[in-house]
């Protein structure tokens, strides 16, 4: 067990010294800091405090309580949005065997369903801003499963519909149900991990998209051979088994979804102790809790970050939608059947996910979240050029790969990168539910550029994908410039706080705040406070 958790002085973050060149002049900084608090008692124990301070953690052994967290946490998580990305994606697999022609309707119309699942999606993924706050206040293990038990059964109908406005008012109900699940998700796992150990689990938890991808194509062509049975055909099954699958691991998560870590039952005093300590010691300072107040909520709407990170987030998830939704007709325009096309685009999310997982785990290991944000970007611009200008089946198939390895990783490190340089647990689970919230808006757009009078080369859907993927360049390029500056200015001093018996004289920074001292500072400026570093 790391030293660092008993001792007092929890203020200098090892999750930040992996990651920031700028580590030895914020020590020195905050060494100054510790001096002059020494001199008053008082202060220095205010501002070394520990949380539960009588427990004794000298038996926990962090890395066999790191495992413990991720067996309990990440894999029933990505399952739950494994199935949630299945549930939302399968109408393009069922697409293949005579939806629209049973339903009777035409490809604007079956555009138009894949659009209001969007609108729906995102006004109620809007409303994750409180959704996130009643997430944070009362029970996950009751708000999460209640949403999947909810769209398990929306999905289930939708295999039950007869005609165009059925499918219609699924789609819409699906997405208001589905709504709460992925911020939800994200903001959760920020609760329990440091900034450091962040990004893996989200890309992870989201690499389950592309496993639903690469599963949905498998799961489609077998259910297909049940065309007939019940006298329903292969696409309303497909609908069907997939709700009913998902009705089931809703009810479950009732009992496996744990709560927030002062409260997780799985966990011991101790280990809780441990966890909040360790998220405290990354500066994560309301770890271990937090009063709802309205102030939070307006730190985020006026941080500039919330803004940028929502068109950050945008330049990602249009491409994501327009990619998995059309994936399987792209690939049957290039001359295969539907259930070789679904078939195809197997190895492409397995790619994918692998792709996925390998830019978390550097991230989390190196940092540089804004370069692979960049390089991912240049990637999925390759893959769509190709796509563009290529009339050969083969190397449109292979710009689709690239395609896929660029778009799908810069999900969960753009939202691991937001996560990390946004302090505070209720102002982080706001500004997380408008990035994500204004991205997924944007399926709206996306789900309808693939029109069926472009086939087969869809030009005019990839150029657009190819925008958004412009998009997310610029947008990296700048979050990026600006924190570096902001760091700077920090480390400059232009942005220290007036503190009570240490620098009262420095009127100059009387802009900054006032306050008894730098745990107040903290608490009371989030991300805000000089001694904050952002991860770039």
């Amino acid at each position: 067990m790391s030293s660092s958790i008993e001792k007092e002085g929890a203020h200098s973050s090892p999750a930040l010294s992996s990651h920031s060149s700028d580590e030895k002049a914020q020590s020195i900084r905050l060494e100054r800091v510790d001096e002059d608090i020494e001199k008053k008692p008082v202060e220095k124990k205010l501002h070394h405090e520990l949380y539960n301070a009588h427990v004794d953690v000298s038996g926990v052994d962090e890395r066999k309580l790191l495992r413990k967290l991720d067996l309990a946490l990440v894999p029933w998580l990505s399952f739950l949005y494994l199935l949630s990305f299945l549930d939302r994606t399968s109408i393009g697999n069922a697409r293949l065997y005579g939806l629209e022609s049973d339903l009777h309707i035409t490809s604007t119309q079956y555009n138009i369903a894949l659009t209001i699942f969007f609108f729906s999606y995102s006004i109620f993924e809007a409303s994750a801003v409180p959704s996130n706050v009643f997430l944070k206040r009362l029970r996950p293990s009751i708000w999460l499963s209640a949403l999947m038990l909810l769209w398990g059964v929306m999905m289930t109908v939708q295999g039950l519909v007869h005609n165009y406005g059925g499918l219609l008012g699924m789609r819409w109900m699906l997405g208001v149900f589905e709504a709460g699940l992925f911020p939800g998700v994200n903001y959760y796992l920020s609760c329990w991990y440091k900034r450091s150990e962040f990004g893996i689990r989200a890309a992870v938890f989201f690499s389950a998209a592309t496993v639903s991808g690469a599963f949905g194509g498998l799961l489609a062509a077998a259910i297909s051979n049940m065309e007939g049975i019940g006298g329903k055909p292969a696409w309303a099954w497909i609908f069907i088994l997939e709700g009913l699958l998902t009705v089931i691991a809703g009810v479950l998560s009732f009992w496996i979804i744990q709560d927030f870590p002062d409260t997780a039952k799985f966990l011991t005093e101790e280990e809780r102790t441990v966890v909040i300590r360790r998220l405290q010691e990354d500066d994560q300072f309301s770890a271990a809790g937090e009063k709802l107040k309205w102030k939070y909520i307006f730190q985020s709407l006026l941080d500039w970050k919330t803004w940028l990170g929502m068109l950050l987030y945008m330049g990602s998830d249009g491409p994501l939608y327009a990619f998995s939704l059309f994936l399987p007709s792209i690939i049957s325009q290039l001359g295969f059947t539907a259930t070789p096309a679904n078939l195809l685009t197997v190895p492409v999310y397995v790619a994918a996910c692998l792709m996925t997982c390998l830019v978390g785990w550097y991230a989390d290991k190196k940092g540089q979240r804004g370069y692979l944000n960049i390089i991912n970007c240049c990637i999925g611009a390759a893959g769509y050029i190709i796509l563009i200008a290529s009339r050969s089946p083969a190397l449109s198939y292979f710009g689709v790969y690239l395609a896929a390895c660029g778009i799908y990783p810069n999900i969960p490190n753009t939202i691991a990168w937001v996560s990390n340089n946004v302090e505070g647990s209720y102002k982080r689970s706001v500004t997380l539910a408008m990035v994500i919230s204004f991205g997924n808006i944007n399926g709206a757009v996306s789900s309808n550029v693939y029109r069926a009078q472009d086939k087969p080369w869809y030009t005019l859907g990839h150029g657009i994908v190819l925008m958004y993927i412009g998009i997310g360049f610029i947008c990296s390029i700048a979050f990026l410039i600006l924190l570096r500056n902001e760091n700077t200015k920090r480390e400059n001093g232009e942005r220290d706080e007036i503190i009570e018996g240490v620098n009262e004289d420095r009127t100059d920074l009387a802009k900054n705040g006032k306050f008894a001292n730098v745990a107040e500072a903290k608490r009371e400026k989030g991300d805000n406070w000089s001694g904050y570093r952002y991860t770039t």
